[in-house]
């Protein structure tokens, strides 16, 4: 990420090494004439080998050098050929820059989130061990009966960090455990890497990943006691506390 970082700056610097070649400072004029607009008390700020930047009276402004009249391009020093050199560089510098900045977006996008470690000053938090089903089935019909909630988790357990995120700070935790155990039935949908799953689970899981067009990993899908969706979540900050104030607007 570091070399990213120093590739996007240096780009940056060699975009704008290609933009500022020349100044030419206060320089003064009654009026600027660009294409058919007309600027009035014109102070020029700087001018490259393509474009001149400049305060007018009611603002900023800047314009290419190729757009203004000859006598304006003469005073200016516009050297055509110059011009249509620097405007390469400088489209290509740009088109390196896009590039190097959606390929950082897509490094960050790859990368599983870092899970801080508890400081020695830190407490650490309690785990507690929620009750997980496989089978939606069982857990509507238990869900029905019990008139709770039912808490779909569509993961990938041994592989997509933010899930492991999830099931760290959340999921993991006694005070979660505790709520669980009153409010929800819990049903994993897994889509694991390493670990296997025998074919009637996975085509069971693939089924519901289809039914609930899931497009991502960790989706929450929650429905009520009679198997209707209310509610869709995924990994949020706050540990517990947030994801279940989430989970208790749903059941109103």
């Amino acid at each position: 990420m570091a070399c990213m970082k120093k590739n996007v700056s240096g780009l940056l610097l060699g975009l704008f090494g290609v933009l500022i070649q020349s100044a030419v400072a206060d320089e003064k004029l009654a009026t600027l004439q660009v294409g058919n607009v007309i600027y009035t008390n014109v102070t020029v700020t700087s001018v490259t080998a393509t474009d001149i930047y400049f305060t007018h009276a009611k603002g900023m402004g800047n314009a290419r050098l190729k757009s203004l009249s000859p006598e304006t391009q003469k005073k200016f020093g516009f050297d055509a050929a110059k011009s249509l050199a620097t405007e390469k560089q400088q489209a290509e510098a740009n088109a390196k820059f896009r590039a190097t900045v959606a390929a950082q977006a897509r490094e960050q996008k790859a990368a599983p989130p870092k899970v801080a470690e508890a400081s020695a000053a830190e407490e650490p938090m309690a785990e507690g061990t929620l009750n997980w089903l496989t089978d939606l089935p069982q857990a509507q019909a238990q869900a029905n009966l019990e008139r709770k909630l039912v808490l779909l988790d569509f993961t990938g357990s041994d592989w997509c960090g933010w899930c492991i995120k999830l099931n760290k700070e959340v999921f993991s935790r006694s005070e979660f455990a505790e709520y669980a155990k009153n409010n929800l039935v819990c049903v994993e949908v897994d889509f694991p890497r390493r670990k296997k799953l025998n074919p009637e689970q996975k085509r069971a899981n693939d089924a519901l990943a289809a039914k609930y067009n899931i497009s991502g990993y960790p989706t929450i899908i929650v429905l009520n006691s009679d198997g209707k969706k209310v509610g869709e979540l995924g990994y949020m900050e706050g540990g517990p506390k947030t994801f279940m104030a989430q989970l208790d607007r749903l059941k109103r």
